[in-house]
């Protein structure tokens, strides 16, 4: 299951021995262990150190970008870092509060234009994975099976199993998936501040803080509703239920201001750590060889998304940036992060990437049943 029942999967482990299956393991609720510690202590470090140097650049999303880029690259140097699940869920908690606290009458003021968007959202994701493994299909050889599953945006965890069971090529569809999220992570923000549309102010947000009281009811409202979505199945559960408990407690008036500064920085840069020791799990060679297809892929899912953004830019009110956000095939938990960083409206972004994974969940299996064809039928 995704990590804290989200897009990413720390617990991914591409396994090029034959005969293994390559499954996602489960979220393991236990304390890291000693190596664990000591592993994500340096993953945080390096991301914490590469945060800051794109912060004092006075980049965009630079605590995210800038520890996505140096953990990442300390990954393909050949460092084993790892963030355990108790970090993740963690950063996905303060994530969650941290969009919560933003919530507003004023940020739900385009909530009618919600069915359309979301409707051509399900329309483009479709149009987009097609897209892709076309692209993949004719250009670089890949089975259909594969291809649907690398075009497939987000929903990395459900993805890979699906993978596995269809005998499909995981590391491939991993290396593809994985691409397209750095390439957003790092780009999006630079797109839109050079596009006008969105502050290139540092990524400490001025907001008011809870008081002491204010702090433990939100954390302890988030921790319990993440765990009864947790429960129920839902998808992304640490950060939506968080972000669930923020909203009401704040829309509602119950507890006035929002986490620390330093507190929401820390998530920001757990999530670019989150990103990068990604490539801890990859092999160069593997990089490497599906490089160019992960490159091509996501030139078309991007131009695929362009066409359905351009659409609604003159049908809709809806600000550019929070359709360009909303509408980007990339993880929902980066592309929230870069929600709050960015000034960007939390819940428009989160409905539309909620949808997306609802939608890539419980569509993909019938679109590979139906268009695909597993590894072994090629081969024969």
């Amino acid at each position: 299951m995704p990590y804290g029942g989200s897009a990413f999967v720390p617990s991914l482990r591409i396994c090029h021995k034959p005969g293994v299956n390559l499954i996602p393991t489960s979220l393991a609720d236990h304390l890291p262990s000693r190596s664990e510690t000591l592993r994500a202590a340096e993953t945080i470090a390096i991301g914490t150190v590469g945060g800051l140097l794109f912060l004092w650049a006075n980049l965009p999303g630079g605590l995210i970008s800038g520890a996505m880029i140096a953990v990442g690259g300390a990954a393909l140097a050949g460092r084993q870092l790892h963030l355990p699940p108790i970090v993740t869920q963690s950063v996905l908690l303060l994530l969650g509060i941290s969009l919560g606290s933003l919530v507003s009458r004023q940020l739900i003021q385009h909530m009618s234009a919600y069915p359309l968007t979301i409707g051509l959202l399900a329309l483009a994701t479709f149009c987009s994975t097609f897209g892709s493994s076309l692209y993949l299909q004719r250009f670089h050889g890949w089975d259909q099976t594969s291809a649907l599953l690398a075009g497939s945006p987000g929903a990395l965890s459900q993805i890979t199993m699906l993978a596995a069971e269809k005998g499909a090529d995981v590391a491939g569809i991993a290396v593809v998936q994985t691409i397209r999220v750095i390439i957003l992570t790092a780009a999006l923000p630079l797109v839109l501040v050079v596009a006008g549309v969105s502050p290139s102010a540092p990524t400490f947000l001025s907001a008011a803080i809870a008081s002491p009281i204010g702090l433990g009811i939100l954390i302890a409202a988030s921790v319990a509703v993440a765990l009864l979505l947790r429960l129920a199945k839902f998808p992304a559960s640490w950060m939506f239920g968080a972000m669930l408990a923020s909203s009401v407690l704040h829309g509602t008036g119950l507890v006035e201001g929002g986490l620390p500064n330093w507190m929401r920085n820390v998530a920001l840069v757990g999530i670019g750590a989150l990103i990068g020791s990604r490539f801890a799990r990859m092999r160069i060679t593997t990089l490497r060889a599906h490089i160019a297809a992960g490159l091509g892929s996501f030139a078309v899912a991007i131009a695929v998304s362009a066409i359905f953004v351009a659409v609604l830019l003159w049908t809709t009110h809806v600000r550019f940036a929070d359709i360009v956000v909303a509408f980007a095939p990339g993880a929902m938990d980066a592309m929230l992060a870069l929600a709050l960083t960015l000034h960007i409206d939390p819940i428009f972004v989160g409905a539309h990437h909620l949808s997306r994974f609802i939608f890539v969940s419980i569509a993909t299996p019938g679109i590979v049943h139906l268009f695909g064809r597993p590894q072994e039928d090629v081969d024969d």
